[in-house]
């Protein structure tokens, strides 16, 4: 009830990602997303439905018309995504999370007693929630301070894959008076991030500490994944990733490891030390489940180098690839 999850019609869903805040902040870090809002019979059912009030799930499946609930529970992550919609807790995002970014379910069914997974909890329209107009200054504060508490340490290209509206130099005098104050710290922190970087006092001091944190697996588009974002990501002979939903990354001590496509079909390796690249990879399989890799650096799984290390760590050679299954709790 005191936090609310939206989309990116905030300092939000960017790459495939939701953010959570204090209900209070959402006034301060929502913007308009203009005419780019999803626009359907069903949308509007749902939207109608959420201006008199949260409803649960079988309310606006009713609302909608009924039918196939797939396409009234689409309608509704639609809505999510561009912002306009949020739900009173997080057992829809563990769902969504479990099972991609969509999550159709039957086709052609008619609803049954419960929600699906992902249509479960109180919605509500993001509207309640922005009767409290924020100035401009006030948004601007609130959202330099995000990005700090997100990032750590920003740098030009760190606001800019945010998509923030007024970009880096909007926000400049901004981060230079939270310096001002002590809030931030203002030096070149991150080689290669550029010359004018601001960062929170413990995130720096933790960046000059050398801080070993093992191995982290990722969403390519996780804030916490500064490859693509902060920094570029290292060069690779076959392989260009990006910061794609449903792709992962696995770092070591904060150096880039290994590269998951989306679909866990590919991956790639950016070390040398293949018993290091295939215990980062077995990290993953909890995430995804039964896997099975098919390429390897561009090269078929059977032929790689690192064929015989994936082996070593517990992946399974077959048909198809290299597949490891998750172990069953």
């Amino acid at each position: 009830g005191d936090v609310a999850w939206i989309g990116r019609g905030s300092l939000g869903e960017r790459n495939g990602y939701l953010a959570l805040y204090p209900r209070a902040m959402v006034p301060l870090l929502h913007w308009s997303l203009g005419d780019d809002t999803p626009d359907g019979p069903i949308h509007d059912a749902i939207r109608d439905r959420l201006a008199s009030g949260a409803s649960f799930f079988p309310d606006l499946y009713a609302a909608a018309g009924g039918g196939d609930p797939a396409a009234t529970l689409d309608a509704l992550w639609d809505l999510v995504w561009a912002g306009e919609v949020t739900n009173d807790t997080l057992a829809p995002v563990r769902a969504l999370a479990g099972r991609g970014r969509r999550t159709p379910g039957p086709r052609g069914r008619t609803l049954s007693a419960a929600s699906p997974p992902s249509g479960e909890g109180r919605w509500s329209a993001v509207s309640d929630l922005l009767r409290t107009v924020a100035s401009p200054e006030e948004s601007a504060r609130a959202l330099a301070g995000a990005l700090l508490e997100r990032h750590g340490v920003l740098g030009r290209d760190t606001v800019l894959a945010e998509g923030v509206p007024g970009g880096y130099a909007g926000l400049y005098p901004v981060f230079a008076a939270l310096e001002d104050v002590g809030t931030a710290r203002r030096g070149y922190f991150v080689d290669g991030l550029g010359g004018a970087q601001f960062g929170l006092p413990g995130a720096v001091d933790r960046l000059r500490s050398h801080e070993r944190t093992g191995f982290a697996v990722l969403a390519a588009s996780d804030p916490a994944n500064a490859y693509g974002a902060a920094v570029a990501w290292p060069e690779h002979e076959t392989v260009q990733p990006a910061r794609r939903a449903g792709a992962y990354v696995v770092l070591h001590d904060g150096e880039l490891v290994a590269y998951v496509e989306r679909g866990g079909r590919s991956v790639a390796s950016f070390v040398d030390d293949g018993a290091r690249f295939a215990q980062a990879l077995s990290l993953v399989v909890p995430r995804i489940g039964e896997w099975t890799i098919e390429r390897i650096d561009g090269t078929a799984a059977a032929e790689s180098p690192r064929r015989s290390d994936l082996i070593a760590a517990g992946f399974v050679p077959g048909y198809r690839g290299l597949t490891m299954r998750a172990a069953r709790h």
